[in-house]
């Protein structure tokens, strides 16, 4: 979203037996703001302005300053004395290495997904992958991602390591200006899905070396394409740059 939006106030189901914070509480906005964030919802560089985000989320300014420091410790917001609060800038090099970290999370998470995974579970997981396939065969790769993410959500959910799921889900928050970058790559849809499925059949047969290692092999394509990608735009604006003072 842009800055003239408001902040969603949906809210998403946290993980199992965690408790919602009391609504108008500091936690409340905290997480309030942590999932628009995580949504895209609060882009980077905004300024979140305490008494515009305490009018819109009805609580007061001294909640939403609780809030902001919180999500300032989180390295999801700066704050500057004097000048308050705006959303932080994660540049493509920092997002390299948050999904090299990303990789050793999420493959963990595949070999315990492979060892603790219920049959609803993976039937589930099989199913989001099929609505993927779709969504590549009638180019949809805005629908892609989407699945995309609901596929490592299931997959994270089904390894039962709450330590692994909560550091993910921190790191998530810094690649949101990023997340439709790759699939955007001619033919990286189509090699995607293949990565996905090799994960999901890993999962489904039990075996959790096969199932890390194709999780990590995945991720790693995904880093080279966000690097090459990064690359490639900063050989563009350096033309553009050259061609500005020509």
């Amino acid at each position: 979203m842009h800055g003239g939006q408001a902040v969603s106030t949906g809210r998403q189901p946290g993980t199992a037996g965690s408790r919602r914070p009391a609504a108008g509480s500091a936690d409340a906005v905290y997480e309030e703001l942590r999932q628009a964030l995580y949504r895209g919802e609060l882009m980077p560089n905004e300024r979140l302005v305490e008494a515009t985000l305490a009018s819109r989320l009805q609580v007061s300014r001294a909640v939403v300053r609780t809030a902001l420091v919180r999500l300032g410790h989180d390295g999801l917001v700066v704050l500057t004395p004097n000048r308050g609060a705006h959303v932080r800038l994660v540049t493509e090099s920092e997002a390299v290495e948050i999904l090299q970290v990303r990789a050793v999370l999420e493959a963990l998470a595949a070999r315990q997904a492979a060892l603790n995974a219920t049959a609803r579970e993976i039937a589930s997981i099989r199913r989001v992958l099929d609505r993927m396939a779709r969504k590549a065969d009638e180019g949809d790769l805005l629908g892609y991602s989407e699945g995309n993410g609901k596929l490592h959500a299931a997959i994270i959910a089904a390894s039962r390591h709450e330590t692994a799921a909560r550091l993910i889900r921190d790191l998530q928050g810094h690649l949101v200006r990023f997340q439709f970058r790759t699939i955007m790559v001619p033919n990286r849809a189509a090699a995607s899905l293949s990565e996905h499925a090799a994960i999901v059949n890993a999962i489904a047969a039990r075996d959790p070396d096969t199932a890390e290692a194709a999780m990590r092999h995945h991720l790693n394509h995904v880093e080279s394409t966000l690097a090459k990608t990064a690359t490639a735009l900063r050989r563009r604006q350096s033309q553009s740059d050259a061609s500005g003072v020509a």
